[in-house]
C-alpha cells in the first residue's frame, strides 16, 4: 500500500508542476487584458473614436488567440488505431520467442497488412515495447504522456500537451495569434510608452505639466511594463512561428527536422514532402474558410501519410488504397475527430503529384534489389 500511495502522491505533484507554465501564461494574459483595456484604453486614451477602434480590434485578436490556445491545450492527442496494437496471442508469441528471426517474422507478419513505410535507422520495424504496438509512420512515444502520439511534433510545456496530428493546426494558429496579439499591443501602446519614458527624463518642475495625458502613476506603470512584456514575447514568438512555418512548408515535424525519417532505401528528410501547396493543405485542410479558425480541418487519419518516394516497400499496401476503419475514435479515448477517410483525403494530396514513376521504380529496384531489410526488433521510446 505504501509504494502505491507514494506513486499516487508523485503523480499528483507532477500534475501540478506540469500545469504551472499554463497557469503562468494565463495570469500574464489576464493581466495584459486589464492593463490594455482598463489602464490604457479606458483610463489613458481621451479620443472616443480611437478608444472604440482599439477596443474592437483588440477583442477580435484576443478571442482568436484564447480560442486557439484553449484548443491546443484541451485537444487530446490521437493515438494509433487498434489495428496497430498487438493482439493478445501476438504478445504471447513475442514474449516467448527470443529476439531473433522468430520475432522478426512475427513483426513482419503484423506490419505486412499495415500502411507502414518508415523503419528504424537499422532497417527494423518500429515497435513500441511500452505500448505494445507497431508504430505508424511519423508516430513517436511521448515519455511525458507515456503514450504513442500520431505525427508527434513535440511535447510543449506551455500548453501541457503533446503537439501532434490532432492539434498541430491549433498550435500553429496559437503561435500566429499570440504573435499578432503582442505586435498589436506593442504598436498601439508605443506612443503612450514614449510619452511616459521621455517624461521621466524631464525636470521635476515640468513633470506634472507634461504628464497630463497619463492620468496616474498606476497607469504609467502598467503602460510601460505592458510594452516591455509584449515586445519581448514578440521576438521569441516570431522566431518560433517562422520556424514552424518552415516545417509546414517542408512537411516535417520538429522530431523529423532533428532526425530524418528512415525508409526502406534509407533516411530521407523530404520523404513526406508533396510540394508547398499540398504540404500546407495537409495541416490546414482544403476548406479555405476554416484556415484562420481553430477548428479541425486537417487531412488524413494520422496513421498513414502519402510520400513522394518512388521506391516504396512492395510488401506494404499503398497509403491511398488503405481503407481505415470508419470509426475515428482514439484508442482508449472517447474524443472523436472528423478526419476524412484516408482514401478520399490522401488521394487528393497525391493527385497530380509525381509519387510513382514506372521507369524510376524499375531503376531503383535494379539498384537496391528486392530483398527485405533485416528487421531486428528495436524499441523506440
Amino acid at each position: 500500500m505504501a509504494p502505491s500511495g507514494s506513486r499516487s502522491i508523485k503523480r499528483s505533484c507532477q500534475t501540478v508542476l506540469y500545469w504551472i507554465p499554463v497557469i503562468f501564461i494565463t495570469l500574464i494574459v489576464a493581466w495584459s487584458y486589464y492593463a490594455y483595456v482598463v489602464q490604457l484604453c479606458i483610463e489613458s486614451i481621451d479620443n472616443i473614436g480611437q478608444k472604440i477602434v482599439y477596443l474592437l480590434a483588440y477583442h477580435v485578436v484576443f478571442i482568436l488567440f484564447t480560442w486557439a490556445y484553449w484548443q491546443t491545450i484541451f485537444t487530446k492527442p490521437m493515438n494509433p488505431l487498434k489495428e496497430f496494437h498487438l493482439s493478445y496471442s501476438d504478445k504471447e508469441l513475442l514474449e516467448r520467442e527470443d529476439r531473433g528471426e522468430s520475432q522478426q517474422e512475427i513483426l513482419r507478419r503484423i506490419a505486412k497488412d499495415l500502411p507502414i513505410y518508415t523503419r528504424t535507422m537499422s532497417g527494423a520495424i518500429r515497435f513500441c515495447d511500452r505500448c505494445q504496438l507497431v508504430k505508424p509512420d511519423r508516430c513517436h512515444h511521448c515519455s511525458v504522456c507515456d503514450k504513442c502520439i500520431l505525427k508527434m511534433d513535440h511535447h510543449c510545456p506551455w500548453v501541457n500537451n503533446c503537439v501532434g496530428f490532432s492539434n498541430y493546426k491549433f498550435f500553429m494558429l496559437f503561435l500566429a495569434y499570440s504573435l499578432l496579439y503582442c505586435l498589436f499591443i506593442t504598436a498601439t501602446d508605443l506612443q503612450y510608452f514614449i510619452k511616459f519614458w521621455t517624461a521621466e527624463g524631464r525636470t521635476h518642475d515640468r513633470l506634472l505639466e507634461y504628464l497630463n495625458g497619463l492620468p496616474d502613476t498606476q497607469a504609467k506603470f502598467h503602460i510601460m511594463f505592458l510594452f516591455f512584456a509584449a515586445s519581448m514575447f514578440s521576438v521569441s514568438l516570431a522566431s518560433l512561428f517562422v520556424y514552424h512555418c518552415w516545417l509546414v512548408c517542408k512537411n516535417r515535424s520538429t522530431l523529423e527536422a532533428v532526425r530524418a525519417p528512415a525508409f526502406r532505401h534509407g533516411a530521407d528528410k523530404n520523404g513526406f514532402s508533396l510540394g508547398l501547396s499540398k504540404n500546407f493543405r495537409q495541416v490546414f485542410g482544403d476548406e479555405i474558410r476554416y484556415w484562420l479558425f481553430p477548428v479541425y480541418s486537417s487531412l488524413g487519419d494520422g496513421c498513414s501519410f502519402p510520400t513522394c518516394l518512388v521506391n516504396q516497400d512492395p510488401e506494404q499496401p499503398t497509403s491511398p488504397g488503405h481503407n481505415p476503419p470508419p470509426n475515428k475514435t482514439v484508442v482508449g479515448e472517447s474524443h472523436q475527430f472528423p478526419a476524412k477517410p484516408l482514401r478520399e483525403s490522401q488521394s487528393r494530396l497525391l493527385n497530380s503529384a509525381l509519387s510513382w514513376t514506372e521507369n524510376g521504380g524499375a531503376a531503383d529496384k535494379e539498384r537496391l534489389g528486392t530483398s527485405n531489410p533485416a528487421m531486428a526488433v528495436e524499441n523506440e521510446t
